[in-house]
Formats: structure tokens, sequence, C-alpha cells
């Protein structure tokens, strides 16, 4: 089997006593691209920060690349490409002089400063804008350039820390057909983000983190299959007792709601059966924000 990427093992962080991360353990394989999903106030910055290379661990420990790792680890840290949630873009800066300056912090000079910054330019949809004032940008366009300054150098692994916060249906389309070009031409992407449906969309497998610990890392379809398959059916008659692999069964004004882990078996033996006859039939499959609030809870985090 190909070594992981990168291997998180008990890795914990406290700040002044007060833990953030209790004993974080995960791995990533070459080429994933892995969701990092969980509550405010769980932990994930801080996480982030220490993949990235920002802080320590106070415990535990990070291997990348094959080799520990550290924030004193400058090799290991060119090879890593971070988008933060708050943009680090310079607005009083062009978006070519943005691409320039941090190409030319991570090394790249000459021929192959210029060519990484016009295929980044490209990549963020900006090759028209290329020279215009960062400050002149809409929020998606800041949101892209912020993207390509985090790729200008050819990192092996991206971090996206929420990447599309408040940006427009186009940018965010955009945002994700690049994330999902660029991990289909094997970039490793660590890809974090309050909305379940970005995740569970772009993300085959993830972890969720909760009070400074993993509780949950697996694959998508597997962290689906935690919950039934419900479907609402409206009916005056009595649905039958014996429909295969119902869990549940809750009578409501207009019929019923029935649970299944098989919900297409479900929805089919529904529709087939003799003499039932339905005014609607209303299936609802497991999403990964049921999944998520099933593990973290629907409380209020502030």
């Amino acid at each position: 089997m190909t070594p992981p990427i990168l291997t998180v093992t008990a890795v914990e962080k406290h700040y002044r006593g007060t833990p953030a991360l209790r004993g974080v353990s995960f791995d990533l394989a070459a080429g994933e691209l892995f969701g990092l999903l969980g509550p405010n106030g769980a932990g994930k910055t801080t996480l982030l920060s220490v993949l990235a290379g920002l802080t320590d661990a106070t415990a535990g420990g990070v291997t990348l690349f094959g080799k520990p790792f550290t924030s004193r680890d400058a090799e290991a840290r060119r090879e890593i490409g971070l988008a933060t949630q708050d943009l680090a873009v310079y607005p009083e800066l062009t978006a070519r002089e943005n691409l320039l300056f941090f190409g030319r912090l991570y090394g790249l000079s000459g021929s192959n400063l210029k060519r990484r910054t016009d295929d980044m330019l490209a990549l963020a949809a900006l090759t028209d804008r290329a020279n215009h004032r960062v400050d002149t940008f809409s929020g998606g366009m800041k949101r892209r350039l912020n993207l390509a300054v985090a790729l200008v150098h050819d990192p092996r692994l991206l971090i996206l820390d929420e990447p599309t916060t408040g940006v427009d249906p186009q940018s965010r389309n955009h945002i994700f057909e690049q994330v999902r070009r660029l991990n289909a031409a094997g970039l490793t992407v660590i890809y974090t983000s309050h909305s379940m449906e970005e995740v569970q969309a772009l993300c085959p497998r993830l972890a969720i983190l909760d009070h400074g610990r993993v509780i949950a890392c697996d694959t998508v379809a597997n962290l689906l299959r935690q919950l039934p398959t419900t479907a609402r059916v409206t009916t005056a008659q009595a649905v039958p007792e014996t429909l295969p692999g119902v869990t549940g069964r809750r009578r409501t004004e207009s019929g019923v709601e029935l649970d299944a882990a098989d919900g297409p078996a479900l929805f089919a033996a529904l529709r087939h059966w003799p003499g039932l006859e339905m005014a609607a039939l209303d299936v609802v499959p497991p999403t990964l924000e049921r999944v998520f609030l099933k593990l973290t809870g629907s409380a209020l985090r502030d």
C-alpha cells in the first residue's frame, strides 16, 4: 500500500492550559479530497494551523510526506498551499502583483514565476483583470484570487478553509470546478466548510471534529448509512405492517412516516403494494447535514 501523505497521531493543542485539540488522529492518502467538518469552537482552525505549520502541537505528532513535521520545517511548508478564511491578499496591489509577491516568497523567479502567475490568473478567471487593484474586485473575484495565491508555488498539499465564504453562485461553481480539476490531476486537498452540501458534493471521505476530538472519520457513503431513508406516505388507508425493511413508523395527520435502511426497496414496495392507494409519496434520503446534527447535536454554538 502507498504510505499516507499525512498522518496525524494523537495531536493535542493547549492554550494556557485549555485544550483545543484532544488526541486527534487520522491519515490522509495522496490524491485525496478530504473534508473536515465541525461546529463553531470544535478545533478546526487550530487543527488547520498545526497541519499548515503555523503552530506546533502540544503533544502528539504530524508526519507529512513521510517525515515528522513541525513549524520549523521550512522545506515541507513550501509544499503546502493554504487558502485561509480571512482573505490573504493585498487590496492595494493588483491581482498580478499579489501573485508575483507571494510567488517570490516561495522562491519562484524569472520565467517560472511569470508562467505560474499567468497560469493562476487563468485559473482564477482574472486574466482580463490582472492589472486591476484588488480593492476594485467583487467578493467572488477576491476569493478566486485567494485560491490562486495559495496555488502559485505548485504545492503538493492544499488546505482550503471556507473557500467560498460570501461568494456569488458563479464564483462558487468556478471554485468547485477548479478544486475538482486540481484534485483529479493529483493534488491532495483538505477542504473545510460550514456548508454540508459543499462537502458532501466534493469530498468522498471526511472527518467530523467536535470539542477537539474526531468523533467520526469515514467515507460519506458510510456516514450516510448511519441514518435511515424516510418515506412520507399520504394516504387514507392503513399502510401494511409487513413492508420489508421498515425500522420506524410514525403516524401523521395525512398518513404515515416510515424509516428504512434500504430506501429504494421501501419505495418500490410502497409503489407496488396491491391495493394501496397513495395521494403522495415523498422519499427523504439521509444527508450529511442530518448525520452531522445527529453526531454533534442541534444546539447553537457561538
